[in-house]
Order: structure tokens, then C-alpha cells, then sequence
């Protein structure tokens, strides 16, 4: 009898060992998926609109042009090419022919609302 429980226990924990990993995995998807969403379009900037708080910004290698639109939460940043260091900036240090990086969610008209910016210096 003895042998039996012992025997069910090692069973119960060998199971139990093997599938806790398979849900853990599971579990990390949803995040994994919204992760996946956060939009991300590149380019130079060519036109600029302070009034309505938007960036037109063409892609170097298509030369298509998107929207950026922009409000008080947008976090503006600007980075020297291949460089850690980071400034915070503001939306007026942003002007035509700076190359960008924008982050944020497109929307159903195709333009990209912009959680954060950053403005690539080139050498």
C-alpha cells in the first residue's frame, strides 16, 4: 500500500513538473501579442504641422509618406547614431529633414499616433 502512494506521489510530481512549463509559456502570449502591436515607422520628416500636432514623415527605403500625430503625452527624445546617450527634447527641436523613429498605434485613416519620438542625429 505503501508502495502504491509513493509510486502515485512521484507520478503526480513528474506530471505536474513537466506541464508547469507549458503554462508558463501560455501565459507570457498576451503580453508577447501586445508587444507585437506597438507600431513603428522610420523616415525623414517633410513636412510639419505644429497647429495640428502632426509629422509627415517619408520612409527612406519606399518613399512612402505617413502621418504622425502627436499630443502632450508623446515622450520626444533625441540620440546620437550608435550612441547610449539619450536627451529629452521637445516637439519645436523636431524640424524637415530630421530622420526620425516614431512608436506608437495606427489608426483606422492609416496614421500613426505617436506614444514617443526620437530624433536621430547623423555625424
Amino acid at each position: 500500500m505503501l508502495r502504491k502512494l509513493l509510486t502515485l506521489l512521484f507520478a503526480s510530481v513528474l506530471v505536474f513538473g513537466l506541464l508547469t512549463p507549458v503554462f508558463a509559456q501560455e501565459g507570457s502570449k498576451p503580453a508577447e501579442a501586445t508587444a507585437a502591436k506597438q507600431a513603428r515607422w522610420e523616415g525623414v520628416v517633410t513636412r510639419s504641422n505644429k497647429d495640428k500636432s502632426t509629422l509627415t514623415v517619408r520612409s527612406r527605403d519606399t518613399n512612402v509618406e505617413k502621418t504622425v500625430i502627436y499630443d502632450s503625452s508623446t515622450q520626444w527624445t533625441s540620440q546620437e547614431h550608435r550612441s547610449k546617450k539619450v536627451n529629452n527634447i521637445d516637439a519645436s527641436q523636431v524640424k524637415d529633414d530630421d530622420r526620425v523613429i516614431c512608436l506608437g498605434s495606427w489608426d483606422k485613416d492609416g496614421a500613426l499616433h505617436a506614444a514617443s519620438i526620437s530624433k536621430r542625429l547623423t555625424r
